[in-house]
């Protein structure tokens, strides 16, 4: 019998009110925010307010009738300090709806503008879960990298610049009124970024598929924003795991092409529903330290990371990493460039996975084994590090960061396999030799 025959069908999920998925569908602005008020302030990447579409899209609200500011002083990973500007800016332009175009920062800026009209105090009185006292300013959020998944989560995260860490407010009213996903907005994305965002989205994925399960209780969503693995988000989990692998090398190497944005961007939304209730894990509570004492974007520390947190929590989630190798395997091995990097003994697992035969015990957990290293070797074809000397991390720094880390309880009480210090120092570890030890 299943776990999930077992007394495990249970599922929870949050979401927006609405998802508006598709290339072109961003010219839908006008009519959505007209439908929330008059006047409208919008959070825009720096790297995006000039952009030809952009403007275009602004142009054509303020041109059906409504009141529009601008912000877009919003630096990358959302430094605390940008966040009381962008909010005085916005009450003095009393507005009644906010909309964020850009990456996960302009998108986070968005939801604490919109917290902080809403419930005024000092943004840190809200750090941690359901601190929200109630419903914020309807949000509009329009992605134009992606990866971060926070057109549709209930979390906003920012730098304490002060303490040297990510700090985060969790609430289901943070969660984005609309969300409005148009690929053609990530044709401009540098490669760079697309990586980076790209191996974030696949790392989402991962760990919501493969987080702690917990009992379904009835008080569960009340009491937890991140409420474990569920029939629910493990199936978007999933298929966005195969949309992005999909997609990902494509749109890296061919920037051009909208088929290959488009499956990544859908699975990076898959992504942000299958987390924004499942919950992230080690990878993510690790990311946090390490993103701060090296300075390199959030994506490149979790999808560098990952492999290793994977080798971790194999034992306890053998199943779900045969899934996961069957799928970036056959990614593999399909690329001329990663394939014949394969092993022999990998290559041949992923081809008996595929041809529909069932696999037994054995060829099951070979298989699963395998996942951290096939997830590896996909990443390197985006170009993102193997190792946390790649990054310039100081080794001496392990000891705090795997204190740090744990800090992050929110995101290590979701981790299959109970963390402690001497579990996060053994994946920090192994990241600076950059050797998976299975491999």
């Amino acid at each position: 019998m299943s776990e999930f025959e077992n007394n495990r069908l249970f599922a929870g999920f949050r979401a927006p009110r609405e998802i508006i998925f598709g290339a072109g569908q961003r010219h839908s602005l006008p009519k959505i925010v007209g439908s929330l008020g008059s006047r409208v302030f919008f959070c825009v990447d720096p790297s995006m307010v000039t952009h030809p579409e952009v403007n275009t899209l602004i142009n054509s609200v303020a041109g059906s009738g409504t009141e529009v500011e601008v912000f877009s002083d919003v630096a990358p990973e959302l430094p605390m300090e940008n966040i009381a500007a962008a909010v005085s800016a916005a009450k003095r332009h009393s507005t009644d709806a906010v909309v964020a175009i850009g990456g996960g920062s302009s998108i986070d800026l968005a939801k604490l503008v919109s917290c902080m009209l809403t419930h005024p105090g000092e943004v840190n009185q809200y750090f941690g879960e359901f601190v929200v006292p109630g419903p914020i300013l309807p949000i509009v959020a329009i992605p134009t990298t992606a990866g971060t998944g926070s057109e549709v989560t209930p979390v906003a995260v920012m730098t304490d610049t002060d303490h040297g860490m990510k700090a985060g407010v969790s609430s289901p009213y943070l969660i984005p009124t609309v969300a409005l996903c148009d690929p053609e907005l990530t044709l401009t994305c540098p490669p760079s970024v697309t990586a980076a965002s790209g191996a974030d989205a696949l790392t989402h994925c991962i760990e919501s598929y493969t987080a702690i399960r917990r009992d379904g209780d009835p008080d569960l969503l009340a009491s937890r924003v991140a409420i474990g693995q569920s029939r629910l988000t493990s199936s978007m989990a999933l298929e966005g795991i195969q949309s992005i692998s999909d997609g990902l090398l494509h749109a890296y190497r061919e920037p051009s092409s909208l088929h290959a944005r488009a499956q990544v961007m859908y699975g990076a939304l898959l992504g942000g529903l299958a987390f924004g209730t499942a919950g992230n894990a080690a990878a993510h509570a690790l990311q946090y330290p390490i993103g701060a004492a090296t300075r390199t974007p959030h994506g490149v520390g979790t999808g560098l990371l990952m492999p290793y947190v994977m080798e971790y929590n194999l034992q306890a989630r053998i199943p779900e990493y045969a899934e996961i190798a069957r799928i970036i395997g056959r990614s593999v091995i399909a690329d001329d460039t990663l394939s014949a990097r394969v092993s022999e003994a990998d290559h041949a697992l992923v081809l008996a996975a595929g041809s529909g035969t069932s696999a037994d015990a054995d060829q099951e957990e070979h298989l699963a084994t395998s996942a951290a290293r096939l997830l590896q070797l996909y990443l390197s074809g985006v170009e993102i590090p193997s190792a946390l000397s790649q990054i310039g991390f100081d080794p001496a720094m392990i000891g705090s960061a795997a204190e740090k880390g744990l800090s992050s309880k929110r995101l290590c009480d979701n981790n299959p396999i109970p963390l402690d210090t001497s579990g996060t120092e053994s994946i920090l570890q192994a990241a600076m030799s950059g050797r998976l030890s299975l491999g």
